[in-house]
């Protein structure tokens, strides 16, 4: 398993709105739309946009499911991932910390792990974090308006809220992998060798927060995926887990643009062993097209009429 786990693939999120959320990511944080389709599961007609870099690239993916013409909301809580944590250059907090005070986004300033970190929400409430970080060689996700010396560079991290945290750090260490690499506090963050950059998995102990939900609703995270190679290493990932005792793992499910095996780790938080088809999102959309065009899956074409009419309008 040490050597399969290669850092986080993407960070999935229920949301409110489908403007306000698209408005959030692609306008003020800058991240491209690389694509447009729906959640492949349920029968509620719901989005799935995805952002990230130019390309698309895994590390850089963070995905919402917008929830708010349902109705349905979910709770915040304990086993949950509770905090996304994105990577910037050094000095850029001050540039973020007075757009998103432009924006009517409130932020507050931290240091922990000899980091400094902006901490902030989503509109819909889910917390988000930009943390300094010098090594990042990822390319620079720059719009109009965030230049170079301040984008965002990809995914850093999470931050998980566990009630037990020593049933999750000993997934982490023998199901995971990873290794233990700082502790401050009710705080311990661990990191995988097999990745650079978008590899960390912090754990914050709050034995006295109640339980958040695990089904899909707005204001929550319902995932995060971690990449590993091809079919056989997710495999390989699956039978390591359940050989451990951890047997709730799901088969491999075709996401169209990467495949995917969903695990209920002890402490709560749902993770997930992805790995890109060769074509990844350019399947569908040349690179230079890429989310400018509402998306499909073969199974779903003769739909699309009919799922379209049942979605928010979105501006975009």
């Amino acid at each position: 398993m040490s050597n399969l786990v290669q850092g986080h693939h993407h960070v999935t999120l229920c949301v409110g709105g489908a403007q306000e959320d698209y408005a959030f990511h692609t306008k003020l944080l800058g991240l491209r739309s690389v694509k447009k389709t729906v959640l492949f599961d349920g029968s509620t007609p719901i989005y799935h946009l995805y952002y990230g870099n130019h390309r698309g690239d895994p590390s850089t993916l963070i995905t919402t499911f917008p929830f708010k013409h349902t109705g349905i909301e979910g709770r915040r809580g304990s086993g949950q991932i509770k905090t996304i944590q994105c990577s910037v250059p050094p000095g850029a907090l001050g540039f973020w910390q007075k757009r998103l005070k432009d924006h009517g986004i409130a932020s507050s300033m931290a240091t922990r792990y000899n980091l400094n970190r902006l901490h902030f929400a989503h509109p819909c409430g889910i917390e988000y974090e930009l943390v300094e970080i010098a090594d990042d060689n990822r390319p620079p996700i720059t719009s109009d308006e965030v230049g170079p010396k301040v984008a965002l560079r990809g995914v850093y991290g999470i931050e998980v809220s566990v009630r037990d945290k020593d049933s999750m750090e000993e997934f982490l260490e023998r199901g995971f992998g990873y290794a233990k690499t700082g502790a401050e506090g009710s705080r311990v963050r661990y990191e995988t060798r097999n990745a650079k950059t978008g590899n960390v998995i912090e754990l914050v102990h709050e034995p006295d927060l109640p339980q958040g939900t695990w089904t899909f609703g707005a204001g929550t995270v319902h995932h995060c995926a971690f990449k590993v190679n091809n079919h056989d290493e997710q495999t390989q990932v699956k039978a390591q887990l359940e050989g451990l005792g951890f047997t709730d793992v799901s088969d491999s499910k075709d996401r169209k643009y990467f495949h995917s095996v969903y695990f209920r780790t002890p402490g709560g938080a749902l993770f997930e062993a992805a790995y890109s088809i060769p074509e990844s999102f350019e399947i569908d959309e040349p690179m230079d097209k890429l989310g400018t065009e509402f998306q499909l899956p073969p199974w779903l074409e003769d739909r699309k009429a009919e799922l379209l009419a049942k979605l928010e309008k979105i501006d975009f």
